[in-house]
């Protein structure tokens, strides 16, 4: 066991002694061939190092033009997702004409999707991605990644969606009556066909009744309305809810109180 050990970390010095002397010399065409072969074996990181030399040193060559490619290819398998789509995004600018540009293109708007946060934090990268896939099926109509890019849309806009959802229940259980009813406004007018619907819908009415016994009298009047309209609306959608019995509770207390 200590004799494998040993005659492991002997390779790996060797192997590193190898590796760094391509990189400090001036062999081009071994360069190429190294990289390759650390490309090959998901060497990814120490490939980037000589893939780039390569291409600064012939950028317009059918190996600088890989070279690029597999920059981009290598990030991506990093998970350096930022690196990647500059060079994937490059790639296309720098070869129009290659054949491997609807792959590529669909590669970079997949590194945002890959970028998106949790729903809990900020969404802005997940508009960017949201964005960057409509421009590449805008791009490609026909493209054969047609129905992933339907399916990454889909489970972008549902982050988004429930990214919404959390708004509205946060300000129900922190007491912030208008905001609530606000938002779970917003919401159902943004996403009417949502799986939330009903238990935002439920929401908008209950904060709206707290917003109105709340509110100064001059204000208190329209509200109730409002409140009584909500209702009606909610029933006329989930007769069977749930939360019909306990919205009528705060209803019935809005018209005893009158």
């Amino acid at each position: 066991m200590q004799i494998k050990f040993i005659f492991g970390i002997l390779f790996f010095c060797v192997s590193c002694s190898s590796y760094n002397k391509v990189v400090k010399g001036d062999n081009y065409a071994q360069k190429f061939e190294t990289a390759n072969s650390l490309y090959e074996e998901g060497e990814f990181l120490r490939s980037i190092v000589l893939y780039e030399q390569i291409y600064q040193h012939a950028p317009k060559t059918g190996e600088g033009e890989l070279a690029y490619y597999r920059l981009g290819q290598s990030y991506y398998n990093s998970e350096d997702y930022y690196m990647a789509a500059y060079y994937l995004s490059s790639y296309v600018q720098r070869f129009p004409y290659s054949s491997k540009n609807e792959d590529v293109m669909f590669m970079a708007a997949l590194c945002n999707v890959n970028n998106s946060p949790l729903p809990s934090l900020d969404q802005s990268e997940t508009n960017e991605a949201i964005n960057s896939i409509q421009m590449f099926v805008d791009r490609y109509p026909d493209t054969k990644y047609m129905d992933s890019c339907n399916q990454i849309i889909d489970r972008l806009r549902f982050k988004l969606e429930t990214k919404d959802y959390t708004h509205v229940t946060l300000y129900s259980k922190t007491e912030r009556y208008r905001a609530a009813v606000a938002s779970a406004v917003i919401f159902l007018e943004n996403y009417p066909g949502s799986t939330y619907t009903e238990e935002v819908f439920y929401l908008m009415v209950k904060n709206s009744y707290y917003l109105t016994i709340n509110s100064i009298e001059s204000k208190k009047s329209q509200r109730i309305e409002d409140t009584y309209e909500r209702l009606r609306n909610f029933v006329a959608v989930f007769n069977d809810s749930k939360y019909r019995k306990e919205l009528e509770t705060y209803v019935n207390r809005l018209e005893t109180n009158k």
